[in-house]
């Protein structure tokens, strides 16, 4: 229920009072009171409904418009109908996993509120258990049984107490944290950490007073600890176990947001990264429509037996399909090698097996064509100093011979192009996100660090004979002895950049033999992701098993 602060009750009508702050700007009326009301079980329909009916101001003015924005300075009023009946068991399914006549435990959907409130008098949780154990009806008038609660969208274990005094037992073993509570949870990003506690006091949100937060003065203790399982190839997300030592309301919600990974799906506590995975993924950003959490392990001491219960639930279908999800993304190959040694010959042998390719040269080509990304940074920086007169153009041979001249100048040009590069090939992996995999030829990733930042999967480097390289090959790119020279020195010498790569291919024959390494290195690539996926089918059944604490 919302506090007494936010809604007064008269009779059948409930009245919302709110001020949006400048966090709302551009939030739509429907939008924003769907979210304030979320945990009184209060649908966005629901609340169109009454604002299309008349029943919202904005500063004292109805408003009967869903999609109004808001400024972020009004004062906000909604009133809503209550439909406040006694309680009516509901003939609908409720998954028991344990009944032993004085204690259940259930596995409660996503989507299901768990009890009753003014604003959800019917469709809860309650509702379904008091036609399975009638029993309980005269415990409570609106939590006959309940114990402990999990937010609407939250799915998983939940005990139940089937008379007053083991629920008066198990409430008094929940507060004195006798009872153990593990959930699964998939995160965006990937913790800096694979294991750590996290110590914040929690209590009401100073400015949003329907959402909890971490606060530094007048919160109550909060302690949960973390283990990441597993993070998807891309390091969009990642599957956290989470372990609570006290019960504080969205205690895993709140504390994950407070170290930077909020929940996916979680549009409360991690509205820009929603916002952000609806632009970046809008088909993963489909599946996350709730919160992935799931309270997967519960163990307890029987209240009249003393016997240690212990009960654990897998996720449902759709937290697996998420994961599933995150792992089906394209496989993306960086290639790289020393100048002159073949690679573009193999990016071109990929093309023609009809492999998605990328090269950096030319996306920096086209970034210093006039009015591109590099032309528009270099002017910013240095004006016309690199401009060609004639097609305004950036003059690359003029840039060139500056960077050669001027250590500290190439490093500041280098810092200008490499962001570039990085969001074109960023791009190009998206585009081709539904493809086996997508390559990307970039001569300086290993020195940038992409594959430590994990932004390739594997790296294939193409070696070639030295005398090759800086003959033939160097002759026919119409380069001189010096110019390569130049290349090699701002690169890591061949064999530091061989020892990175995941395989190579040897350039030491012909086109017929360049193609032939070429095709097994693809068999090598597909090897490699079929092996991915048996490891991540394998982890994914074994992954739910809590360790001991």
């Amino acid at each position: 229920m919302c506090n007494n602060e936010d809604f007064t009750e008269n009779e059948n009508l409930l009245v919302w009072e709110k001020t949006a702050t400048f966090s709302d700007r551009n939030t739509r009326l429907d939008k924003f009171w769907g979210t304030a009301l979320e945990e009184e079980g209060i649908s966005r329909e629901k609340v169109k409904d009454w604002i299309k009916a008349g029943f919202a101001e904005i500063n004292g003015n109805v408003c009967k418009k869903p999609n109004q924005k808001l400024t972020g300075n009004e004062e906000l009023t909604l009133k809503g109908e209550a439909e406040i009946t006694s309680l009516v068991p509901e003939d609908l399914p409720l998954e028991i996993l344990y009944n032993d006549g004085r204690i259940a435990v259930i596995n409660k959907p996503a989507g299901l509120t768990t009890h009753p409130a003014p604003s959800c008098p019917t469709g809860t949780l309650v509702h379904r258990m008091i036609h399975h154990f009638p029993e309980i009806k005269d415990m409570d008038e609106w939590r006959p049984g309940i114990v402990h609660r999990l937010d609407k969208y939250t799915s998983g274990l939940i005990s139940i107490a089937l008379n007053e005094h083991d629920r008066l037992a198990m409430a008094t073993a929940f507060a004195e944290r006798e009872i153990s509570k593990t959930y699964l949870a998939i995160v965006h990003g990937v913790p800096e950490r694979d294991f750590a506690e996290i110590d914040a006091p929690m209590g009401r949100h100073p400015v949003h007073k329907t959402k909890m937060a971490v606060v530094l003065k007048g919160g109550r203790n909060a302690r949960s600890e973390y283990e990441t399982l597993w993070s998807d190839p891309a390091g969009r997300a990642s599957l956290v176990k989470v372990k609570i030592f006290t019960g504080r309301t969205h205690q895993i919600r709140v504390h994950m947001a407070h170290i930077g990974h909020p929940l996916l799906g979680d549009q409360v506590y991690g509205s820009m990264e929603h916002a952000r995975l609806v632009q970046d993924e809008p088909l993963l950003a489909k599946l996350a429509f709730r919160q992935m959490l799931h309270a997967y392990s519960l163990s307890f001491t029987h209240p009249e037996s003393g016997e240690e219960l212990s009960f654990t639930q897998e996720p449902p279908e759709d937290f697996i399909n998420m994961l599933k999800a995150l792992n089906k993304s394209v496989q993306r190959v960086g290639l790289i090698g020393m100048p002159c040694g073949g690679k573009s010959a193999v990016l071109k042998i990929l093309a023609a097996k009809g492999v998605p390719t990328f090269s950096a040269d030319e996306s920096v080509a086209r970034s210093y064509e006039k009015e591109g990304t590099g032309w528009e940074l270099l002017r910013q920086r240095y004006g016309t100093r690199f401009m060609d007169s004639e097609t305004g153009d950036v003059d690359k041979s003029k840039l060139f011979t500056a960077m050669c001249e001027n250590e500290d100048l190439r490093r500041e040009i280098m810092s200008i192009v490499h962001p570039i590069v990085q969001h074109d090939v960023k791009e190009f992996y998206k585009a081709h996100n539904n493809e086996p995999l997508a390559v990307a030829e970039v001569p300086l990733l290993l020195e940038a660090g992409w594959h430590t930042q994990r932004l390739v999967d594997a790296v294939i480097g193409v070696h070639c004979p030295e005398a090759k390289r800086t003959g033939e090959l160097r002759i026919k790119r119409n380069i001189t002895p010096e110019t390569l020279a130049v290349f090699d020195s701002w690169q890591w010498d061949e064999k530091a950049k061989m020892d990175c790569c995941t395989a190579v291919i040897e350039n030491d024959g012909d086109l017929k033999k360049i193609d032939s390494e070429t095709d097994r290195i693809l068999e090598v690539l597909a090897a490699l992701r079929a092996e991915n996926e048996r490891l991540f089918e394998k982890h994914l059944s074994n992954m739910y098993i809590t360790k001991e604490a």
